[in-house]
């Protein structure tokens, strides 16, 4: 009887592999980093061979550290970074482009354009969200404009468009599936949140041929076995937007439950149950996860989430740009160096302003220099800074959901920074709770796989097995977090509209 349940947890960074019991712990886990590719300032791309290479050789890896072989599992599932877009021949499978990451703002323009046309209000209707680069739709529309052919092809179905769960599907069957789920497909701008289907009227309206668009499938449902690797004969079970996982795997399974994901970004997401819930605070309405199993769509959990662009990617950023730590877990002691920040206000929109700003030409801030600066002050104004970008969010949440959100589950590799959840908890005013299991986003593509094919029994067993590891408690006097955040304010609104600005 197989015991064990693998996730492939395909992130902005790296690619992970993560064996799971029935427990819920991880038995053995590999991670590989890979290249980022910035071809003009504000430019975000990957290589899609390196996503499948990375992927495929870290899956072999945790087998093997776990010692176990395909026959062993009981299926994989598929958490992925979500937006980034990729088109590939569907004959050969080749990519007629590089990646075109979520974080990647060239088609700023192009949206400007549609904002003047006043389409906005009815994508918003149509899809929960807004109109911003950071989405597919836009992504697609120019790669089909700029790559040779690429638009015929596209209409004559020669090619195929996918977000990285698509990708890695494709991969992963020899080309056999071409499919996304629902959590993936709501993040697109061309999908229909209500109806669960692709919208007509949002193709028309970017410019994308339908025979370009993969199948959606349920979130939690066997997709086919897979046939290419390490894990061929292993059922894929489960595709998941990475922030949807999360919520799974942090067992957020009723209306108020809510998480952040500390990533490359920070993912604030609440459960809102079974209808879309509309945002009046710059928040997105989504589609969380649908566990019908078999072809057909069924009842979906939608969610309420505020996205946040660079969290985990400012300390990358502090170690490869700045050169100020060796390793980003050191970031901690370089911030824990001194008491507070020095007045030194950091603004991470590296890759423009998220929720509930939506900004795409803000640009990275630090502000409060002086003679007495020290690394240690940029340091931990970066900690801040991420904090005090996902405080702007949970105060949009409360709003929007009139609930205090007053405990808030965390999780994502920053989430074992000690300062970190704590300035979070301080600057926000919530009670921060970090489970034993920092890696949730793989922890809920296995749970999703796994009651796919019976592995669990229902979301029940699931939420039995979330286990607390510490709370972080606000420790941060009303004075002090004002005057934080009267700060943050300040530099937040030097920080907007920069490109422009800057001609």
């Amino acid at each position: 009887m197989t015991e064990h349940v693998l996730a492939l947890d395909q992130g902005t960074t790296s690619s992970r592999a993560i064996v799971f019991d029935r427990e819920g712990r991880a038995v053995a886990s590999a991670q590989k980093e890979f290249e980022q590719h910035f071809p003009r300032p504000g430019w975000v791309e990957h290589d899609p061979a390196d996503i499948w290479s990375s992927q495929a050789g870290v899956a072999a890896e945790a087998l093997s550290r776990a010692g176990l072989q395909a026959r062993d599992l009981a299926a994989v599932g598929i958490a992925n970074q979500r937006e980034t877009t990729l088109v590939w021949d569907r004959a050969t499978l080749e990519p007629v482009h590089n990646a075109i990451v979520w974080q990647d703002r060239r088609t700023s323009a192009a949206v400007d354009g549609l904002r003047a046309k006043g389409v906005e209000s009815r994508v918003r209707e149509l899809t929960g969200l807004l109109l911003d680069p950071y989405f597919s739709a836009t992504k697609l529309a120019w790669l089909l404009e700029h790559v040779p052919g690429a638009k015929e092809r596209a209409e004559a179905g020669e090619l195929a468009f996918g977000t990285v769960d698509t990708w890695l599907a494709a991969k992963l069957t020899a080309g056999a599936v071409h499919a996304t789920d629902v959590s993936n497909a709501s993040r697109t701008l061309l999908f229909d949140i209500a109806t669960l289907e692709w919208s007509d009227e949002l193709l028309e309206l970017f410019g994308v041929p339908r025979a370009v668009l993969p199948q959606v499938v349920p979130t939690s449902g066997v997709v086919a076995d897979v046939t290419v690797g390490p894990l061929a004969g292993v059922p894929l079970a489960a595709l998941a937007g990475d922030q949807q996982a999360a919520t799974f795997g942090q067992a957020c399974f009723e209306p108020g439950l809510a998480k952040n994901t500390y990533g490359t970004g920070c993912f604030l997401v609440l459960n809102t149950g079974g209808q879309p819930s509309r945002s009046g605070h710059g928040l997105l309405s989504t589609v969380g996860w649908s566990r019908s199993v078999g072809e057909d769509v069924g009842p979906a959990t939608y969610a309420l989430e505020g996205s946040v662009f660079t969290a985990g990617a400012v300390v990358q950023w502090l170690r490869d740009g700045l050169g100020v730590i060796r390793r980003s877990e050191d970031v901690e002691a370089l911030a824990l160096s001194v008491e507070d920040s020095g007045g030194v206000a950091f603004v991470p929109a590296l890759t423009g302003l998220g929720a509930p700003h939506w900004d795409p030409y803000a640009r990275g801030a630090v502000l409060g220099l002086t003679r007495g600066t020290t690394a240690g002050h940029i340091a931990r104004a970066a900690l801040e800074g991420v904090a005090l970008q996902v405080a702007d969010v949970i105060d949009a949440m409360r709003q929007d959901s009139g609930l205090p959100l007053s405990e808030l589950r965390v999780d994502g590799g920053a989430a074992g920074n000690d300062l970190l959840m704590q300035l979070q908890a301080d600057v926000a005013g919530v009670t921060v709770v970090r489970p034993r299991v920092l890696e949730t986003t793989a922890l809920g593509a296995a749970y999703l796989a796994g009651l796919a094919v019976g592995f669990w029994r229902d979301e029940d067993e699931v939420a039995g097995l979330w286990r607390e590891d510490r709370r972080f408690t606000p420790r941060l006097g009303d004075a002090a977090r004002n005057e934080m955040r009267e700060r943050w304010a300040r530099a937040i609104e030097r920080s907007k509209a920069w490109e422009v600005t800057a001609g």
